[in-house]
Parts: structure tokens; sequence; C-alpha cells
């Protein structure tokens, strides 16, 4: 008896989990929790899905209504197996497709009324046919739909007109919408837009599928860009804020700071209503759409224009003053823009006019808070200045100009539409240039020559001081200084003795080493870090350069460049441009006595070693023969 109950004590488990399995590999038809609320006039969607069948992987599936005055009676609503399922309540709206059995899968379907009527309240019952060989699980699932009325209202209190909007204008669109409810129910705000030949799908129970969403306030009362305007979100750009209004109404302004010509479309406001159901998912039970007219943005590219003055060429004195204008016209005066006004300049000056070509750069800009900064030569910045004159209006001074002012100028503005102090990061709507002003300048006729020797004395050797003298003469009207400059080039090979005052050999290389130079007023730079190097002025013409403690590297090729500077009426000095190089002088450093005394000192000791050498060899070769014999008498 013991041992009996013992085993159906074992075996009250296992038959315990047998029966679960049992039920757990029944059929089953599920459906949300309830009930759930929709708004009469949009659509409801109803999911139910079926699992743990037999037979094949589409199942069919059947609709009921029990409404709330119906006493328990059912009503067929639509079926997948069955076209004559529907009962007259729901046989018209079925042949139209108001209401429809949307399949997810071969076991998963929706449940689609698309205008929610107030009679279409009540429990709702899905049913899948059996396909099992055994009967069992749960072949059906109910909940229930109340049907609420629809308060959601929403207008516009300014629409778009047809006329252009200027790119970089300010845009502000109003919307109000408000929602009357029994149930905690949640509003959204969405803007956006639409591009040519995009349908509304506005008005109730409408769906926007072609749409562009500018920013939004979400069921959750966060302000959410849409993926394409989130930069401009970030940026500031774009913003939408909610106020209150009368009535109970809440009022989204949305603004554009600044237009851009992508903006160009028809513009709406959504509002949507929204509940929570009892499984807490978000669900979407009201929306409508409003047009709120159409935007087209007139491109700054269409009227904005860059011109600089005087036109064509200008030829001037140097000394005299500099003055070019930049005019930018066809900008919108409604519309604030940040401008960002260069002056670049193109080719070089020299002795014969401009020199065509080269790099453009930068000689003076005025960003957009009025701030003027120079380019590469910042001496500019005490001669010469540039101002805005006007709206629009910009001048460049040179208070005095120099030979190498000469070249091409032209004006680049950078138009920031709408940003009167854009950020570092933000570029620029567009850039336009002005046509480019020749600007000459001419010098009085300015004639340099150089002359270098090497100053007599005894013959140069290693540690002696190399002296070089450079005569240079500068002929003007005007008041002049001479920059002077020492070059060296090495020995060519093989060497070829020349007297001082020889020109440089042909196959001397081409490209010298800069050793020295003296500026016009008089401050000496020394170049090369080898030997000590000092240069000086001797007299008017007169310029020295000296070696000291020269090293056998200090050999070479010497010369001496000479620049002819000027001075202009303002008492500015400047580079004429103008130019000699005098003759090579060569500068060979001889052997020293002692040089000379080491020589045979180092051959006499290498005789010497040379002689003992063969005399120990020898030496020591006899003896090793003598001891030979020796060893071989005995």
């Amino acid at each position: 008896m013991r041992r009996t109950m013992v085993a159906s004590v074992k075996t009250a488990p296992f038959v315990f989990l047998l029966w679960v399995l049992h039920c757990a590999l029944g059929r089953d038809v599920t459906l949300p929790l309830g009930p759930l609320y929709r708004v009469a006039g949009f659509p409801l969607a109803v999911p139910c899905a079926v699992s743990a069948y037999e037979g094949p992987r589409t199942q069919d599936f059947e609709w009921f209504l029990y409404r709330d005055d119906s006493g328990g009676r059912q009503l067929g609503v639509v079926s997948t197996r069955d076209k004559d399922f529907p009962y007259t309540p729901f046989q018209a709206r079925v042949r139209n497709g108001e209401v429809r059995i949307e399949r997810d899968s071969g076991d998963a379907v929706r449940l689609v009324i698309q205008k929610l009527r107030a009679d279409d309240q009540g429990k709702y019952e899905c049913y899948t046919p059996s396909t099992d060989s055994v009967y069992q699980g749960n072949y059906s699932s109910m909940v229930e739909v109340k049907v609420i009325p629809d308060t959601l209202q929403i207008s516009f209190t300014r629409s778009l007109t047809s006329q252009p909007v200027p790119e970089g204008a300010e845009v502000k669109l109003t919307c109000s919408a408000s929602i009357q409810s029994e149930q905690l129910t949640h509003l959204s705000i969405t803007f956006g837009k639409r591009g040519v030949g995009e349908s509304s799908g506005s008005g109730a129970g409408g769906e926007v599928s072609t749409v562009r969403e500018i920013i939004s306030i979400d069921n959750m009362l966060a302000v959410v860009p849409g993926r394409s305007f989130k930069k401009r979100y970030d940026d500031g750009e774009i913003t939408l804020e909610k106020r209150n209004g009368e009535g109970g109404q809440g009022v989204y302004v949305m603004r554009i700071k600044a237009v851009q010509p992508d903006d160009s479309g028809s513009y709406f406001c959504e509002a949507a209503q929204w509940i929570r159901d009892p499984d807490r998912s978000w669900q979407k039970i009201a929306q409508r759409t409003l047009d709120v007219g159409n935007l087209t943005v007139q491109q700054l590219a269409e009227s904005l224009s860059v011109t600089s003055s005087p036109r064509g060429e200008v030829t001037l004195q140097i000394g005299t003053p500099l003055i070019l204008t930049c005019e930018v016209l066809g900008l919108p005066s409604d519309v604030n823009s940040g401008l960002l006004v260069q002056w670049m300049k193109r080719g070089s000056g020299g002795p014969d006019g401009v020199t065509a070509g080269g790099v453009e750069v930068e000689v003076a800009r005025m960003s957009t808070d009025g701030v003027v900064s120079w380019g590469d030569d910042l001496s500019r910045a005490s001669g010469g200045s540039m101002e805005k004159v006007a709206e629009g209006r910009y001048t460049l001074k040179l208070f005095s100009a120099r030979p190498l002012d000469t070249g091409s100028y032209r004006c680049v503005v950078s138009v920031y539409a709408g940003r009167r102090n854009p950020g570092p990061s933000v570029a620029a709507t567009l850039t336009q240039k002005s046509e480019g002003v020749v600007v000459n300048l001419k010098t009085k006729d300015v004639k340099v020559s150089a002359v270098a020797q090497l100053k007599r004395g005894p013959l140069l050797k290693r540690g002696s001081t190399i002296t070089l003298i450079c005569n240079a003469t500068i002929t003007t009207t005007r008041p002049a200084q001479a920059r002077v400059k020492w070059l060296q080039w090495p020995l060519p090979e093989p060497f070829v003795r020349r007297s001082s005052s020889d020109a440089a050999p042909l196959d001397a290389p081409k490209k010298p080493k800069l050793v020295a130079y003296l500026t016009y007023d008089g401050v000496a730079n020394i170049i090369t870090n080898g030997s000590e190097i000092s240069v000086d002025r001797l007299s008017a013409v007169g310029y020295r350069l000296r070696v000291h403690t020269a090293t056998m590297e200090d050999q070479g090729m010497y010369a001496c460049s000479v620049e002819a500077w000027s001075q202009d009426p303002h008492g500015g000095w400047y580079n004429t441009g103008v130019e000699a190089e005098s003759n090579a002088v060569t500068v060979y450093l001889y052997a020293r006595v002692e040089d000379l005394l080491f020589i045979p000192l180092i051959v006499g000791v290498s005789s010497a070693l040379f002689v003992g050498i063969v005399i120990i060899a020898s030496v020591t070769c006899c003896f090793m023969k003598r001891l030979a014999r020796q060893r071989a008498r005995k």
C-alpha cells in the first residue's frame, strides 16, 4: 500500500507536466488588450494572430461584432474564406473596401475599418476555423472597442502668399490645434513640406505618405526635427515653440530664420491625437492636415552682382595713394545678411610693370562683424585702410603705393544670407568676384651698378681674414639707398686660378649661397653658421664683407647683389625692383708655412719607419737562416 502511494506521488507531477504541455500545444488566438478607444471618422486597425495550430501555414480568419445594444447577438463583419460572410450592415462597406482584412502573414491579420462609425462600437471577436486533427486550445478571442467623438480642431492664422521670398529671409508659420476628450489623450503637431507632384492626403481620415517633416512636437511634448533638417535645427536656424491661445487652443509657431532654395514647396501643418492602449503602446487615433500655402524662394545668385572701380587699368606714380572701391548690388533690403569682403591681388610688380600669372594672395579683408585684417604683408596695416563707406560699398586705400603693389586686384564677396554674424563653421550662401583692376606704377628712371673686388694684401691662408669690397652706384632723382647681399659659390672642379678681376667660370653653380646682407637702413644680417663674418658700410658707395679666421669651406667665388630702395613723398622706403649683380671674385686659400714644414716631417718619419722595418726584416731573416744551418750540422 505504501509503495502504491509513493508511486502515485511521483507520477502526479509528471501527469501535471503533460497536461500543461498539452494545453500549451493547443491552438491559441490572440488580440490586443482592451478596451481600445478610437475616434469616429478615423481608421481602426485590430491585429489578430493564431499560433500552435496544425494544418497549412495560411490560416483563415472571421470577424464578428457584438454591439452594446444587440443583446449578445453577433454580426458577421468580414471573412478571409467567404465573400458572402458579412451581415447586411457591413456588406456595402466590405464591397467598397472600407471594411477589410489585411494579411500580415499566413497566421496574422488585421481588421481594418477605414472610417469608424459610432455604431461600430462593441466587442469584436476574431475566430479561426479549425485545421487541427484534434480540437483543442483557443479558437477565438475578443476585444472591446470604444468609439469616441471627433474633437480634434486645427486652423492657421496666416498662409503663405504666392509672392517669391528672397533667399535668406525669415519665414514664420503659425498653426493652432486642440482636442476635447474625456479620455486622456495627447496632441502632436508637425510642420512639413511637399515637393512638386506630391499629393496632400489631407482631410479626416487621410494619411500623408509623401511627407518631408521639418519639425514636430511629438505626443510626449518633445521637439523633434526632421531627419533632413536636423543640422539646421541644431544650428538654431529652425525653431518650433508652443504658446497658449484663446479657448484652450495651443498655438504653434515654426520659424525658418534663413530660407534656402531647397525650401521651396507646399507647406502643411498636421495635428494628431494619441492615446495609450492597455498594452502601454501609443496609438495615433486621429489626424488632420491643413495646407498653409506655397513657398517660392528667389535665389540670391539671380540678383547679386559685385563690381570694382576704377575699371580696367590704372597707372599711378610711386608714392601716390591707391584707392579701390567694391560695390555689392542686388542684396534684398529686407534680409539681414552678413558680408565677408576680401581684396585679392594676382601678379607682382617689377621695373617692366605687372607680371602675368602667379598665385592670388589676399591683401585685406573685412569680416561680417566689421573687423579688418591684412594678408601676408602686415606692414600695410599702418600704410593703408579698408572701410565700409556706405551700405554695400567698401574701399581699399594704400596711402603710398609701392612697386610691389602692382598687379591685378579684384573684390571677392561672400554673402551669408539671413545670418548677420555666422559661426565659423557656417558656409557662405554665395561667393562672387568682381572683374580685375590692373594697377601699374610708374617709377623714375633708376640705374644700379655693382663691382666686387678682393682687397689687396698678402696671400690668403687658412686662418686669414678675407676682405671683399662692393662698390654700389645708384642713379635716380629721388633719395635712394642700397640693400647689399653677399653671395658665395663653391670652387668649380677642376679649379683654374684666375685673377681677382676675372668673371666666374662657365661651369660655376647657378644657385649661390646667401652669406650675409646689409639692409637699406644699415642693419646687418648674417646667414651662414660657419666662420665669423661681419658686414659694414665704408662710404656712400662702398660696402665690405669680412670673413674672419677663414677655413677651407670659405673658399669660393663671391659676388655682391645690390637692390635700389627709394623714398616716397611721404617718407616711406620701398624696393624699386631694380637690382644689379657684380662680377664674381675668386677666393683661394694657400697653405701656411707650418703646413709646408709638416709635410717633410711626415715624409721623413714615414721613410725612417720604412728603412727600419727593412733592416729589422733583413737581420731577422739572416739570423734565422744561420740558426737553421747550425742545427742541420748537428
